[in-house]
This record gives structure tokens, sequence and C-alpha cells, in this order.
């Protein structure tokens, strides 16, 4: 990372900002063309949980090649100042590597749309029927490298 000063190295922070971020960013490679999908996700344990229809580009994308890069953010906010080319953001972001994998295991499906679902709402405990589960991909995003980054935060 070119700006040392920057780099978020403490291990809590990083864990806050996987938690807390509003989006993953998932960045796959489609042939030779980029192909970036904004997901819902889940994250436990070093890995991160998303959920797909069971057809489509993304799915036939990953299908091919499983390796994707990904990209959190939160605490985004934009610093005013008089002068144009002193504005500036405030932002914690992560950006990392890893594979991508398909669960087929029932319990692990249900597992990680559970963190999905606690992390968008209130409720703890809800119930998944197989009906349902048979009809979504549950993914499981095994993080093999990450940086952080932070700026005009303490």
């Amino acid at each position: 990372m070119r700006r040392r000063e920057k780099e978020i190295t403490d291990k809590t922070e990083l864990e806050a900002v996987l938690h807390d971020g509003g989006i993953c960013r998932i960045g796959m490679i489609d042939g030779k063309v980029p192909y970036l999908v904004p997901m819902n996700y889940g994250y436990a344990d070093g890995k991160i949980y998303l959920h797909s229809a069971l057809a489509g580009r993304k799915v036939d994308v990953l299908r091919k090649n499983n390796y994707v890069c990904f990209e959190i953010e939160n605490g985004t906010e934009i610093v005013e100042n008089e002068e144009a080319c002193s504005w500036g953001m405030r932002y914690k972001t992560i950006i990392g590597y890893g594979n991508i994998l398909e669960l087929e295991d029932p319990a692990e499906k249900r597992g990680g749309l559970a963190l999905i679902m606690k992390k968008y709402s209130d409720k703890k405990d809800w119930d998944f029927p197989d009906q349902a589960l048979n009809k979504v991909l549950v993914l499981r995003l095994d993080i093999e490298s990450m940086t952080g980054k932070k700026s005009g935060q303490a």
C-alpha cells in the first residue's frame, strides 16, 4: 500500500469493516472482460456469505473462474471545504481476494442465509424451508488475502 499511514492493520478494526459494511462488491473476469456485481452479504470467521439466483451471468462467470476480488466499505462521508481541490472523503474500506464456492449442504446454506438475514434485520430466528432453499444459491467466499484503508477517521 502506497499510503501506509492510511492502512488498517488492527484486526478488530478490519473485522468491524467486514461486519458493518452495507454492500459487498464482487469483481470477476468474464473471459477478458471485468464484471462487477454489488451483493448483500453476511460475514463470519473469515468467510463472506452471499446469495444468488440459480442462473444468470454471475453464476456462469463464477462457474468458469471462482477466483474473485471483493470490496466492502463503510463510514463514507464527503468532507467539504471552501476550495474545490481541498474536498475529501472519510471512509474505511477493504479490498481482498478469494475463492467463491457454491454451498450444497442444506445446513451450511441455512447458516449462510441466517448470517445475511441477521446482518440486515433485527430478527435472529429465520426459517428457511427446503422448498425456498432449493430456489437459491448460497455462496461462500473464502478470504485469501485483504487490505484495509481508512481516511479522515481516527
